[in-house]
């Protein structure tokens, strides 16, 4: 069969996502019913002019959702997806039931049109199909084996195939039984407090990742904010706050997303090097997305004396609701954890580990960020160039890593003036002010931050036009509001 798609140049969007997003919701329309065959992504190149690579592109992202598939010698056929509830929000099929990946917020957040919220990501590209193999597979032939307790570190092959990534992607330096694997961040700070001996004075960059200061401050710490220089945290005030442990971001600080260079993770290592007892807890969230050299080596891969406490996770990477992350300890600390805290069963399933394990080992982590990398640079470099307008005032800042940036007023405008007058366009934007531990020690001046992960291109010219009027941007060549 021929398909007419209309593909358009002024739109700015790249031919093979206006292939791929025509097609699917033709097929979720049901204008393309099950089993239709596809026209080859040869076929298709030459029937609209364009080259070969763009078609298979397309096709490529509707395989890895699970909308067509590729049968040996035929073709692509279209898929049946009865079932499938389309709210707009990607889903997740595991076992018989749906899992709403994108709802972060109860049902009762106001419907904003446009919503950079800093924390959502990317669904549309997950490889839906096949992690849909991987599950069907790990449950085959009654495998009896995975539905009893496991090892409480985590499984052997799966702490081997982080191991592995990180050692490779991160420079990180460890064996697989210093890993440990647990459901989620949070968790692995508590376990990490009954590790620490001794009532411990964390030190944390300020502003920071306010949900860590919370489990901190539950646990009884006490938490000392360290204010920050264009270099990350300021290791003089550390020297002073009588801090025994730091908390930091070294590869992409939250939210300020600074980048701490070389001669600063030296000054941190030698202050965790003075005093015995010493460490430093390295948070690297989100280390996976940078849009220009190579990726910035983990401060743990620098660390000669067993100080660094490397801390990942697999929710920006791949989705916030798989609830998988990870803790690489020093060795020291790793005969503490099997004395004192060995006992605690894994709270991992070991099916959700097997997945993860046949995802990494089978190359489709490594395929799966590289394409998200590419798709996430595009949305980054869309919402770089559509903020051009908005340089006469504000200050830009966070670009080529991460998934947001941060406009910082020059017109002396207060954030909440700027906040209420975007919610009053009905764009939701947040504000630097909420990453601070404590509000007196906000010395910055008004800053958005602009999240842009889990928008369209489309959705983003979109906030961004509504926000040209919200906050009087004029455009340079018009010289006027749009």
């Amino acid at each position: 069969m021929e398909l007419m798609i209309p593909l358009k140049n002024q739109t700015g969007l790249p031919y093979y996502s206006q292939i791929y997003t025509y097609i699917k919701e033709e097929i979720k329309k049901g204008n393309l019913k099950p089993s239709t065959r596809l026209p080859s992504t040869r076929q298709l190149a030459e029937h609209l002019k364009i080259s070969r690579s763009t078609t298979q592109m397309a096709y490529e992202q509707l395989l890895s959702e699970g909308y067509i598939e590729a049968v040996p010698y035929k073709g692509y056929y279209v898929l049946r997806i009865d079932g499938l509830v389309h709210t707009g929000q990607a889903l997740l099929e595991k076992g018989s039931a749906l899992i709403n990946l994108n709802s972060t917020h109860s049902s009762t957040k106001p419907d904003w049109s446009v919503d950079f919220s800093p924390r959502g990501i990317d669904l549309c590209a997950f490889p839906f199909n096949t992690w849909r193999k991987i599950s069907k597979n790990t449950l085959v032939d009654d495998n009896r084996e995975m539905f009893v307790a496991g090892d409480p570190q985590g499984e052997v092959g799966f702490r081997e195939a982080i191991r592995t990534y990180l050692h490779s992607a991160r420079g990180v330096n460890c064996c697989s039984e210093q890993i440990i694997v647990g459901a989620g961040s949070e968790y692995m700070l508590m376990l990490l407090s009954q590790i620490l001996s001794g009532d411990r004075v964390i030190a944390m960059e300020n502003p920071t990742y306010k949900q860590a200061y919370r489990v901190f401050d539950s646990l009884k710490y006490q938490v000392v904010p360290i204010f920050m220089d264009q270099q990350g945290m300021d290791v003089g005030l550390l020297d002073e706050s009588g801090a025994d442990t730091a908390y930091v971001m070294p590869s992409h600080q939250y939210p300020t997303g600074i980048v701490m260079p070389v001669k600063r993770r030296q000054e941190l290592l030698s202050w965790a090097y003075k005093k015995e007892g010493r460490y430093l807890i390295e948070d690297d969230y989100d280390s996976e997305f940078r849009y220009k050299g190579q990726p910035i080596p983990a401060l743990q891969g620098m660390d000669q004396m067993d100080k660094v406490i490397y801390i990942g996770t697999f929710s920006k990477s791949i989705a916030p609701a798989i609830r998988v992350s990870y803790m690489v300890l020093p060795k020291s600390l790793l005969s503490v954890y099997q004395e004192k805290v060995s006992f605690y069963a894994s709270t991992v399933s070991r099916i959700d580990q097997n997945i993860l394990y046949q995802f990494m080992a089978e190359g489709h982590y490594e395929r799966h960020l590289n394409r998200m990398r590419a798709v996430y640079k595009a949305k980054h470099d869309a919402l770089i160039t559509g903020l051009k307008p908005f340089e006469s005032q504000f200050l830009i800042r966070g670009e080529y890593a991460g998934l947001h940036l941060l406009l910082t007023d020059q017109r002396g405008r207060t954030e909440e003036e700027l906040i209420k007058k975007a919610a009053e366009s009905n764009v939701k934007v947040y504000g630097m002010s909420g990453y601070f531990i404590h509000e007196e020690h906000n010395t910055y001046p008004p800053t958005i931050v602009l999240g842009f992960a889990s928008l369209t291109e489309e959705e983003i010219a979109k906030g961004l036009l509504l926000l040209k009027k919200a906050w009087r941007v004029e455009d340079e060549k018009e010289g006027c509001c749009e």
